[in-house]
């Protein structure tokens, strides 16, 4: 089996694994829950403003209305992601459990 390596030389022929603590999980659904709720009640379209947020970093795609911008600070954005991607696929019933 030949290893696939990328321009630098570093081998992409193992996969890796990336683990989720559940603690972490929760807390980015209720802040996710708020930061909704607040850009809805602004009058904001909320998938865009959390995508542009996710996207760049910029806390001022959040308001602040309801604390929602200090809220999501407090979270890292991939787990943002994981959080929104989680949601996904148990929505579609993809999950196994």
């Amino acid at each position: 089996m030949t290893d696939i390596r990328n321009g630098n030389g570093e081998e992409f022929g193992n996969t890796q694994y990336f683990k989720v603590e559940p603690e972490k999980e929760s807390a980015a659904k209720k802040v996710l829950a708020v930061v909704y709720e607040a850009l809805t009640t602004k009058g904001y379209d909320p998938v865009n403003q959390i995508v542009g947020y996710i996207m760049s970093g910029d806390p001022t795609y959040i308001t602040n209305y309801m604390g929602a911008r200090s809220l999501i600070m407090k979270v890292e954005r991939d787990e943002l992601v994981e959080e929104i991607l989680r949601s996904y696929i148990r929505g579609n019933h993809w999950d196994q459990g």
